[in-house]
């Protein structure tokens, strides 16, 4: 676009220049042609001769002063006009190779905002800048003002996860002494039989409020934790969390089957345990009655992996991605879980700088995959 705009804008400028050469020209005629124009004879009258010292004669001369002139801006303006262009084509490919240059410079630092911002935005935290260097022009103003941006976004976040882990853990302390409080008198014997179903309940309420805390908890530390790695294994993990979801497995009828290979990653042990934990109390409470559940850990290039597969409700695709968000629960659940387990999962998974996806099954229930940088 720059370059035929400057090939219209030289086209018009030599134009103009041609037709000013030619007027100039033809004012200063008078300069040059100062006698009059002679009589040219007539073609169809023998031509005068002019003896010569050797006696030999010559046609006489035809051309006037005028004519001359006229010949002479011919070729002036002719001469002019193919040096215009060959300069207006040269300076036409230096313009397009300096449009080139300058675009390419400014797409290159265009691609510089563009992978940063992607970087920030599948990031689990929003502690990266752009700080954009070079001259201050449009692309910088606006990596500058993307910065500022995700400052906001930043300390917004990180004052809800400051609130929502205070807030919590301040409510637990109450909790466990309403617990206690119900549990003592009812393990004396001393609620009549009229109240124990009503204290039951109390209990019950109490037990998964405690979870929600507990959940939360795990859901602001694994979105704000600063880690500091550690070996773990996901085949070590995978192996606990089936050991803690057993009995409820049995009380269900779910059969789970077990592939644990080796899957050496490095993070915190207890949050790696918890996204194993969770997709696989997911996997027996999301699942039908006498259902399976499969569980794998593994590596693929320099990605460890656990992946947890049960039957199920057949979900639509598009209904899968609002099983990450908080308090989301799928169809046909059986327990009274808070709908964080996925939730936790993912906000553990990006802060480990690993990716969890998930696909229906074809025949109903759901595929569930983790995969975390491998530990070299």
């Amino acid at each position: 676009m720059t370059t035929s705009l400057f090939a219209v804008l030289g086209c018009g400028l030599l134009l103009l220049n041609w037709l000013s050469s030619r007027d100039l020209m033809e004012a200063n005629r008078g300069l040059v042609v100062t006698a009059p124009d002679p009589i040219v004879p007539s073609q169809t009258s023998p031509s005068p001769t002019t003896a010569t010292p050797q006696g030999s004669s010559v046609p006489a001369a035809t051309t006037s002063p005028s004519q001359g002139f006229d010949d002479f801006q011919h070729t002036v303006l002719s001469d002019l006009l193919l040096r215009s262009l060959l300069l207006l084509a040269v300076f036409t490919a230096l313009a397009a190779l300096l449009a080139w240059w300058a675009s390419r410079r400014s797409l290159q630092r265009l691609s510089q905002v563009t992978a940063a911002a992607r970087r920030i935005s599948t990031g689990s935290a929003l502690d990266e800048r752009l700080a954009l260097t070079g001259p201050n022009d449009e692309v910088r103003e606006l990596a500058d003002t993307f910065d500022a941006m995700v400052d906001r976004l930043d300390h917004s976040f990180t004052a809800q996860r400051r609130f929502t882990a205070h807030a919590s853990h301040e409510l637990r302390t109450p909790l466990t002494v309403q617990r206690t409080a119900l549990e003592i008198p009812l393990a004396q014997g001393r609620v009549p039989a009229g109240l124990r179903p009503s204290i039951e309940r109390a209990l019950d309420a109490n037990a998964r409020t405690e979870r929600l805390i507990a959940a939360l908890l795990t859901l602001a530390r694994g979105e704000n934790e600063e880690l500091t790695p550690h070996p773990v294994d996901l085949a070590d993990t995978a192996g606990e969390a089936l050991a803690d979801v057993a009995d409820e497995a049995r009380a269900s009828g779910t059969r789970i089957t077990a592939d644990l290979r080796p899957g050496p990653v490095a993070g915190d042990p207890s949050l790696l345990r918890q996204i194993a934990l969770n997709l696989l109390t997911n996997a027996v409470r999301h699942n039908h009655p006498d259902g399976t559940a499969t569980v794998a850990t593994g590596t693929t290039n320099r990605l460890a992996f656990i992946e947890v597969t049960n039957t199920g409700p057949v979900l639509d695709p598009h209904e899968v991605p609002a099983l990450f968000e908080a308090f989301q629960r799928g169809p046909e659940c059986r327990s009274d879980g808070s709908g964080l387990g996925l939730a936790v999962a993912r906000a553990i998974t990006l802060t480990h700088q690993g990716q969890v996806t998930a696909r229906p099954r074809p025949g109903g229930g759901l595929t569930v995959r983790v995969e975390l940088p491998r530990r070299s």
